[in-house]
C-alpha cells in the first residue's frame, strides 16, 4: 500500500505530465499568433467550471489574495507561456521554465521557513544545468522574446506558488483552485480586450476540440492536482516535479513533431531526472512530518472527484 507522501506525490506528477502535452497542443491545434486569448480561453472557462463544483466564493481578503495568486499562477503564467509557445519550439519553451524549483525552493526558504539544504540547491543546479544542456541544441534559432517569456512566466508561477502555499491552509485546494483560475481568467480578458485583436476567421472544429482538453485537462483537471499538492506537500516538491512537463514535451516533440533528441541533450534529461529524484528521496519516509500536510478537517477533505 502506498504511503501518503507516495501517493500525494504521484497524483502532483499528473498535472506536469499533462501540461509537457500543452505544448503541441498550442502549436498545432490552435488559432495562432493569439496567445493571450488562447490563455483566457483556457484559464476562466476552466475556473467557472470548478467554482460550480466548489460552490464557494471567496470571503475577506481572500478577494484581493485570489486576485494576487490568479495573476501570478495563472494570468501572468499563461500570458508568458503562451507567448513562449508562439515564438519558441514546444521543448524548448517547456525548458526555459526549468529554473522555477530552485526559485521556489529559496524563496520557501524565505517566506514559509522551509529547509533550504544542500541537496535541494544541488538537485536545483541540477535542473537547471538540464535545461540548459536541453535548450543548448536550439541556441542557433532561439527567440530572444520567446526565452525572457518563459522565463518571465516562471519566476511568476513560482512566486504564486510560494504565496498559495502560505495563504491557503484554510481552504480546499479545489475552491483555492477555482478562485485562481477566475481571477487570472478576468485579469486575462482584461489584456485581450486592450491589447490583442480577435481573430479574422472562426475557430475550427481542430480549434475547438484543442480549448476543450486545454480546459478540461490541461488546466481544470491538472490545476486541481497541482494545487492539491501544493497543500499536501512542501512547496519545493511540486515544483521540481514540474520538470517533468520538459521531458514529456520533449518526448512528445521526437515521437510526434520528428524532433530529434541529441546526446546533449539526453545528458539533460537524465540530469532532470535525477535533480527530481533527489528531492523526492529528500522527503520520502517522513509521513506526517512532512511540512504542509493539511491540518484543516475541510481542507485535507477536499475531494477531487466531488
Amino acid at each position: 500500500m502506498l504511503s501518503k507522501t507516495t501517493s500525494a506525490v504521484a497524483i502532483t506528477a499528473v498535472a506536469p505530465i499533462l501540461w509537457g502535452t500543452t505544448y503541441l497542443t498550442a502549436t498545432t491545434l490552435l488559432i495562432a499568433d493569439h496567445p493571450v486569448l488562447t490563455a483566457t480561453v483556457r484559464a476562466l472557462p476552466a475556473g467557472i467550471l470548478l467554482l460550480t463544483i466548489g460552490r464557494r466564493l471567496p470571503r475577506g481578503s481572500w478577494w484581493w489574495k485570489s486576485v494576487v495568486l490568479g495573476a501570478l499562477n495563472i494570468g501572468g503564467f499563461f500570458a508568458f507561456l503562451f507567448i513562449a509557445a508562439d515564438r519558441l519550439p514546444g521543448g524548448v519553451a517547456a525548458v526555459v521554465g526549468g529554473i522555477q524549483p530552485l526559485l521556489v525552493a529559496v524563496l520557501a526558504s524565505r517566506l514559509l521557513a522551509e529547509k533550504l539544504t544542500g541537496r535541494v540547491v544541488a538537485a536545483g543546479i541540477a535542473g537547471v544545468t538540464g535545461v540548459a544542456l536541453i535548450v543548448l541544441r536550439a541556441a542557433g534559432g532561439l527567440d530572444a522574446i520567446g526565452v525572457a517569456a518563459a522565463l518571465l512566466g516562471a519566476v511568476s508561477m513560482a512566486l504564486g506558488v510560494v504565496l498559495t502555499k502560505a495563504w491557503s491552509s484554510e481552504h480546499p485546494p479545489l475552491v483555492v483552485t477555482a478562485w485562481q483560475l477566475v481571477a487570472g481568467g478576468l485579469i486575462l480578458a482584461a489584456l485581450v480586450a486592450v491589447f490583442e485583436p480577435l481573430p479574422e476567421q472562426p475557430p475550427t472544429l481542430t480549434n475547438i476540440a484543442g480549448y476543450v482538453y486545454l480546459t478540461l485537462i490541461g488546466t481544470a483537471l491538472a490545476y486541481a492536482l497541482w494545487f492539491r499538492g501544493i497543500a499536501a506537500l512542501p512547496a519545493r516538491v511540486p515544483a521540481f516535479l514540474g520538470l517533468l512537463s520538459p521531458v514529456v514535451a520533449l518526448s512528445i516533440g521526437g515521437l510526434i513533431a520528428g524532433e530529434t533528441l541529441t546526446l546533449t541533450q539526453g545528458c539533460g534529461v537524465v540530469l532532470v531526472f535525477a535533480s527530481v529524484a533527489a528531492v523526492i528521496g529528500g522527503v520520502s519516509g517522513r509521513g506526517r512530518r512532512l511540512t504542509g500536510i493539511p491540518t484543516n478537517p475541510d481542507a485535507g477533505s477536499a475531494d477531487l472527484h466531488k
